[in-house]
C-alpha cells in the first residue's frame, strides 16, 4: 500500500486529499528562453512574458506542494507516533491544510495561467518535461475545480477521525463502532462522484482519481477475463497436497526480523539516506519529497513472512518514487503515474523477485544464519515452497499470488454495490462472509479478519481503492517479461543478489518519468503492447505448474 502525496500509492487512499490534490510544486528551470520554442516564431517580449507566466505558475504550484507536504507529514505522524490524545486536533489540522491547498489548487488565476500557457505546451514535443508539466497540471486543475473546498475539508477531517476509530475497532472486533462513520464515508463518496456529472457509472470519477483512463466497465471486463483464467488454476492447485508452511510459523524475534528486512531492501536498492522505516497498523509508503520517501511495516513474531514481505512490498513503492528524475522534484510530475503502475512495482519486487527461487539462492543462507535455531535444518526447497504456499486465506495481504486477486475483485464488487445502493453498510459484514465462502471456500469467524481487515474505506473514500492491486499484479509480470526479454542476464544477476540491471531497466522505462505519461502510455512504451493479462497468467502457470506439478 502506498500513501504517496498524490494518493498509495491507489491509489489505496489514506487521506482523500492525496488522491484529489494531485498537483505538486513546480521547480523546472525556465531561465533559458530556448525552452519556449523557436525564437523565430516569437518576439523577445512574447518570450519574456511566457517566461514570467511560467515562473508565476511555478510559484503558485510550489505553495500547493508545500501544503501537501505538511499534510502528508501529519498523516505519517498520525499513523506512527502520534499519541491518542492528538486525534481530535489532528483531524482539524488535516482538514484545514487540505482546504487551503484545495483553494490554491482551484484558484481562477491558476486556471488562467494554464490556459495562457496552452499554446506554449502545444509548441513543444509531447515527451518534454515542460509540455508534460503544463499538460498534467491543467488536467488536474480541470478535475479539482469541480469539487468545493469546504467538501475537501469535511472529507479530510472525517477520514482522520474514521482512521482513528478503525485503529481501535479492528483489534476489538467492533464493527458497530465504525459503522456510522463508514455510512458517512459512503455518502461523502457518492457526493464526490456527483461533482463529476455525466459519468457512465457512479464509481467512474472515483476510479479515475487513482487509475486515470479506467472506468468501472473496463475494470469489470478486465476482472472477468482474469477470473476466468485464475479460478481453474486455483482449483487445480487446491486438488493437490498443500505445501507445508510450518517453518514460517515459529518464534522469530522482531528485532532480527527488522534488521534482516532492512538488509534485504538496501540490497534491492531502497536508499535509506532518502528514507526510513517505522511500524504502523497497516503498512504504507509515503513521500514528502524525492529526498524523503518513507515506508512503514508491521511484524508478527510468529509469522516470518508477514513483516518480511510487507517490507519488500513497501520498498518497491518507495524505489519507484526515489527513482523519479531529480529534474522533476517538487513538480506535478514527481509522482507515480497511477495506482496500478505503482502497485506493479511493489508486487514485482515482493512476488516476482522476492518470492522467486533465484532470489533465495542468494539470500536464504543469510536468513538461515540470522535464524539458525528456527531454519538451520530447513532446506531451501522447503522454505521456497512455504513462501509460495497456495491455500484459501481470509486476509488479503497474506494471500498467495494465485488467490490474491479474488480478494481484490470481491472488494471492488462491494464498492460498486455500496455506491449503487444494492448493498448497505449494515449488511456488509454478512455479505463479506458469504462472498468469502463462495470464492474461497472459507469464511471469517469475526469482523476483525473480515470487513475490518483493510484500512482503505476507513481512511479515505469508497470507490477506486482496490482495483489498482490487481492491475498492478498484471502489470508486474508484463514489465518483468519485457525487462528480461531485453536483458536476459537479469535472472542470473538475481541469483547473485545483484539487482542493478533490473533496477536500471525499471528506472529508465518507468521510474524516471514520474507521472509525465499516463499508465497506458507507460505500459505501451515499456513493453510494446497495451495492458494484457497474458504475461501474468503465463508467469503463474510456469511458477505454480512447477511447484504443484500441474
Amino acid at each position: 500500500m502506498q500513501i504517496a502525496r498524490s494518493g498509495c500509492l491507489a491509489i489505496p487512499q489514506f487521506q482523500w486529499y492525496n488522491l484529489v490534490l494531485q498537483p505538486r510544486g513546480i521547480c523546472i528551470e525556465a531561465t533559458n528562453t530556448a525552452k519556449f520554442g523557436s525564437g523565430a516564431s516569437r518576439s523577445w517580449l512574447e518570450e519574456t512574458a511566457l517566461e514570467q507566466q511560467f515562473q508565476e505558475l511555478k510559484t503558485r504550484l510550489a505553495e500547493i506542494d508545500d501544503l501537501q507536504a505538511a499534510n502528508a507529514l501529519l498523516t505519517w505522524d498520525q499513523a506512527t507516533y502520534m499519541p491518542a490524545g492528538g486525534a481530535a486536533a489532528r483531524s482539524r489540522q488535516l482538514s484545514t491544510i487540505a482546504r487551503l491547498a484545495h483553494e490554491k489548487a482551484t484558484a481562477p488565476a491558476l486556471g488562467r495561467l494554464l490556459e495562457t500557457l496552452r499554446p506554449y505546451e502545444e509548441s513543444l514535443d509531447y515527451d518534454t518535461d515542460e509540455a508534460g508539466l503544463v499538460r498534467v497540471a491543467r488536467r488536474t486543475f480541470e478535475r479539482l475545480v469541480n469539487v468545493p473546498s469546504d467538501f475537501v475539508a469535511r472529507l479530510n477531517g472525517h477520514a482522520a477521525q474514521s482512521y482513528e476509530a478503525w485503529t481501535r475497532a479492528r483489534p476489538a472486533n467492533d464493527f458497530a463502532a465504525v459503522q456510522p462513520m463508514l455510512e458517512t464515508t459512503l455518502e461523502l463518496s457518492r457526493q464526490l462522484a456527483d461533482f463529476f456529472p455525466g459519468y457512465d457509472h457512479i464509481a467512474d470519477p472515483l476510479i479515475a482519481f487513482a487509475d486515470y483512463g479506467m472506468q468501472a466497465r473496463t475494470v469489470q471486463a478486465l476482472f472477468a477475463d482474469l477470473r476466468e483464467q485464475l479460478v481453474p488454476i486455483a482449483q487445480e492447485i487446491f486438488a493437490r497436497p498443500t505445501a507445508d508452511a510450518s517453518c514460517l510459523q515459529q518464534a522469530f524475534p522482531i528485532d532480527r526480523q527488522q534488521a534482516f528486512g532492512e538488509h534485504v531492501i538496501k540490497q534491492l536498492g531502497y536508499d535509506f539516506s532518502r528514507g526510513r522505516q517505522d511500524t504502523t497498523h497497516h503498512p504504507f509508503m509515503i513521500k514528502f519529497s524525492l529526498g524523503d520517501v518513507r515506508i512503514t511495516t508491521r511484524f508478527n513474531e510468529h509469522d516470518l513472512g508477514d513483516g518480511l514481505f510487507s517490507t519488500i512490498h513497501e520498498s518497491g513503492h518507495a524505489m519507484y518514487e526515489q527513482g523519479v528524475s531529480s529534474a522533476l522534484e517538487a513538480t506535478p510530475l514527481a509522482d507515480g503515474t497511477s495506482s496500478g503502475v505503482h502497485e506493479s512495482q511493489s508486487r514485482l519486487w515482493e512476488n516476482i523477485v522476492g518470492r522467486s527461487r533465484d532470489f533465495w539462492e542468494a539470500f536464504y543462507p543469510q536468513l538461515q544464519a540470522t535464524f539458525l535455531d528456527q531454519l538451520g535444518n530447513v532446506t531451501l526447497d522447503t522454505f521456497y515452497r512455504a513462501i509460495n504456499r497456495v491455500a484459501p486465506s481470509l486476509i488479503r495481504v497474506d494471500a498467495d499470488e494465485v488467490t490474491y486477486n479474488l480478494h481484490v475483485m470481491m472488494r471492488f464488487d462491494f464498492e460498486l454495490d455500496l455506491l449503487e445502493g444494492r448493498l448497505t453498510v449494515r449488511d456488509l459484514p454478512e455479505a463479506w462472509r458469504e462472498r468469502c465462502k463462495a470464492d474461497l471456500g472459507i469464511a471469517p469467524a469475526d469482523d476483525r479478519d473480515g470487513v475490518l481487515q483493510d484500512v482503505h474505506w476507513f481512511a479515505g473514500s469508497i470507490g477506486g481503492a482496490f482495483q489498482g492491486y490487481a492491475i498492478g499484479n498484471i502489470l508486474s509480470a508484463q514489465f518483468f517479461a519485457a525487462a528480461t526479454q531485453e536483458r536476459p542476464d537479469i535472472l542470473a544477476d538475481v541469483r547473485r543478489g545483484d539487482f542493478g540491471v533490473l533496477r536500471d531497466w525499471l528506472t529508465r522505462n518507468i521510474y524516471r518519468h514520474g507521472s509525465k505519461f499516463t499508465a497506458a502510455e507507460i505500459t505501451e512504451r515499456a513493453t510494446g503492447r497495451p495492458l494484457s493479462i497474458e504475461p501474468y497468467i503465463a508467469y503463474l502457470r510456469a511458477k505454480y505448474g512447477e511447484l504443484y506439478a500441474l
